[in-house]
């Protein structure tokens, strides 16, 4: 898909030559050489290089990330490899005949044939290398099937990594018939009694019936749909689905709770960096919590897939069966007078508050207990792993805080996205302590903790949301966070090219708007009154295809057709 030249080459004091390709990527290296019959050439692949220069490969477990080529002689020959593929960033280079040079070598970046149909940039230069990071480390895995790395023994296509993850990688890609095909995977891998394995297809045959990752079927399903508009992959697998959640809710339910979590709230940041996994309780989410939280919003989606398929009945068997859930789990976990679920993690105050199992009256104390912990305790950086992470930033900028969520994207030290980026990362670490974790599990491409980041910064950076399904209207409302001064976002959709575009300089905020024919857009501006406004150096009441919807709190709701649009506000 992309062809990349190397950046340096320097010899070992070992004997042969390390290559740095600036960038750690998946795919392989195309060889250019001279020299005898017989002569045979190296090539050893890794992501990270040991202090002394050398190949750090412990983190690759047995793979041989290994290629070797025997020259034929005669001539230049130009050889690169057909049935492998590697993730790497250097390369060790032994038995090349005279001194290799860099135009020897190119990277070829391989991935599935699928365009890149989104782009940011903001004034934030750490927001523009983390999402660089996230566009090199989901090409990196997707090999006919979201894999979770590309490198060591493993490359095998987890669930959990893609719950929230596939929604965010929408934006950047057209991922919707990667997806499609993936989920036919899924429902081929289900068991005659409902079961559905963490990983799919079943290459490892694991079946360990919790939540959290078979949760993922529902979840892509979701995702084409809003994202796409795809109606026929829920019709095709609701049936499967159902006869999942049948089949957990008969086998694991116990005092209207699902009992059975098998990774908690994989990969949090540790108490001690060397760790992979947090040892201390105070860290760790309680897994009836997360399978139980985790099922009502599934249940909820089981709704929404009924009423689209026009199944009332079932729509609102799902519908009860939620409410008792949400009862019992707020009876087992909920402390009303400190406004805190289970031993208060991050996680654990999340994801009933997303799911929407928090009674309407402490909706605003659960939040408060999120703030403080995140701001008092963790010092205002991440404390979750991937079941957390997947909403923790959306959760954030919807309850009132995008100050805080524009905080966590942009640390720069432990733990954080940044942190990776001030360490050299140039794809997105497998866990948040990457460069000082037991390299047993320590993978430096991996995509699994970006969470919802992604949708973070086209949702509530850049203002592209779908309000209906595939984009037909187009929810434009960033959140504006104090400290970006600059965003430059687009999105191709079913529709054609969506774009946003705000500057904030000296009060003033010009935001450039373009919404593809055949679509609207709900346009939310940050204005006292509609007199603020001007498009095009026009009052925007006189502008043909503006429609004044309503005043909402600290912003004018107007609606749009499509074409292009520049509003100028001047408070």
């Amino acid at each position: 898909m992309e062809t990349v030249k190397p950046v340096s080459i320097k010899p070992l004091k070992t004997g042969g030559y390390v290559l740095n390709m600036g960038q750690n990527l998946a795919g392989w290296v195309r060889l250019k050489v001279q020299g005898k019959r017989g002569d045979r050439i190296k090539l050893r692949f890794a992501e990270t290089l040991q202090e002394n220069g050398e190949l750090f490969v412990r983190n690759l477990r047995d793979a041989k990330v290994t290629d070797v080529y025997t020259l034929k002689g005669g001539g230049t020959e130009t050889w690169e490899p057909t049935f492998v593929y590697h993730g790497f960033r250097y390369v060790e280079i032994t038995g090349f005949p005279g001194v290799p040079k860099l135009e020897n070598f190119e990277g070829r970046v391989v991935y599935d044939d699928i365009p890149t149909i989104g782009t940011f940039t903001s004034s934030n230069p750490t927001l523009n290398q983390i999402f660089k990071n996230a566009y090199w480390g989901i090409r990196s895995n997707y090999k006919g099937m979201p894999v979770d790395c590309p490198q060591r023994n493993e490359r095998q296509p987890w669930l959990g990594d893609r719950s929230t993850g596939a929604y965010g990688e929408s934006f950047l890609f057209d991922n919707s018939r990667l997806y499609a095909k993936w989920l036919d995977d899924i429902q081929q891998a289900q068991k005659a009694d409902g079961s559905i394995p963490d990983v799919a297809p079943a290459f490892w045959r694991y079946y360990s019936d919790n939540v959290t990752w078979p949760g993922t079927y529902l979840m892509v399903a979701n995702m084409l749909y809003r994202q796409f508009g795809d109606t026929e992959s829920i019709r095709k697998h609701y049936p499967s689905m159902q006869k999942w959640m049948a089949y957990m809710a008969a086998q694991y339910t116990k005092d209207g709770l699902v009992t059975k979590d098998k990774y908690g709230d994989w990969c949090v940041p540790p108490e001690s960096k060397e760790l992979i996994h947090a040892k201390d309780p105070a860290l760790q989410t309680d897994g009836v919590l997360l399978a139980s939280a985790t099922y009502v919003g599934l249940l909820d989606l089981m709704q929404q897939f009924a009423q689209l398929l026009q199944k009332p009945e079932e729509a609102r068997a799902y519908e009860q069966q939620a409410a008792v859930m949400k009862k019992a789990f707020n009876e087992k976990f909920f402390q009303a007078s400190t406004g805190q679920y289970s031993n208060n993690t991050v996680t654990a105050n999340l994801l009933p508050l997303m799911y929407d199992i928090v009674p309407e009256k402490q909706q605003s104390q659960v939040f408060a207990s999120i703030v403080n912990k995140i701001v008092k305790e963790q010092k205002s950086h991440i404390s979750t792993g991937v079941i957390g992470t997947q909403w923790l930033m959306r959760g954030l900028a919807q309850h009132g805080r995008p100050d805080l969520a524009y905080m966590l994207a942009t640390n720069r030290d432990y733990p954080s996205w940044g942190y990776m980026v001030e360490n050299g990362a140039t794809t997105i670490w497998e866990l948040w302590n990457g460069n000082t974790a037991n390299p047993e599990m320590n993978s430096a491409n991996h995509v699994m903790l970006l969470g919802d980041l992604l949708i973070w910064y086209y949702e509530h950076i850049a203002g592209i949301k779908a309000q209906t399904p595939g984009f037909k209207v187009i929810e434009m409302k960033p959140d504006f966070p104090e400290g970006l001064t600059e965003v430059d976002a687009s999105y191709r959709s079913g529709y054609g090219l969506i774009q946003s575009t705000w500057k904030k300089e000296k009060g003033q905020l010009n935001w450039l708007i373009q919404v593809p024919g055949n679509a609207q857009a709900q346009v939310y501006i940050p204005a006292r009154s509609v007199d603020e406004i001007k498009e095009n150096g026009k009052k925007v009441t006189a502008v043909e295809g503006v429609k004044l919807v309503k005043k909402e709190g600290d912003r004018v709701v107007l609606e749009v057709g499509s074409g292009t649009y520049r509003f100028e506000v001047n408070p």
